[in-house]
């Protein structure tokens, strides 16, 4: 990557529901999200708005093609996840966003 990139950090309560998170100054390119179950989600901006990739404690990964990641002009969305397994009420998501 040329230049400079910006990582931004933080956590938030799972919802169930949508939730969109505000990053200061940037629309990510790429989106980490994870559990503390152990269930993780990626989203690059080579992917449509809106997927991701889904990785479980026992290592199988999936395809999420609806109710993932959204990027928005400053943050990103994070979908109901329709199983309920990233984005759970009552469990803590650490994520990242890149901007570059």
């Amino acid at each position: 990557m040329a230049g400079s990139s910006r990582v931004f950090r933080d956590a938030t309560a799972g919802t169930g529901a949508p939730q969109d998170i505000k990053v200061p100054g940037f629309s990510p390119v790429k989106v980490v999200i994870r559990n503390r179950n152990g269930t993780r989600w990626e989203w690059t901006d080579s992917m449509p708005a809106g997927s991701a990739y889904k990785s479980v404690a026992a290592g199988d990964t999936t395809y999420v093609a609806t109710n993932g990641i959204t990027p928005l002009g400053q943050g990103f969305t994070i979908g109901s996840d329709g199983n309920a397994t990233v984005n759970a009420a009552s469990t803590i998501l650490d994520y990242e966003a890149w901007e570059t």
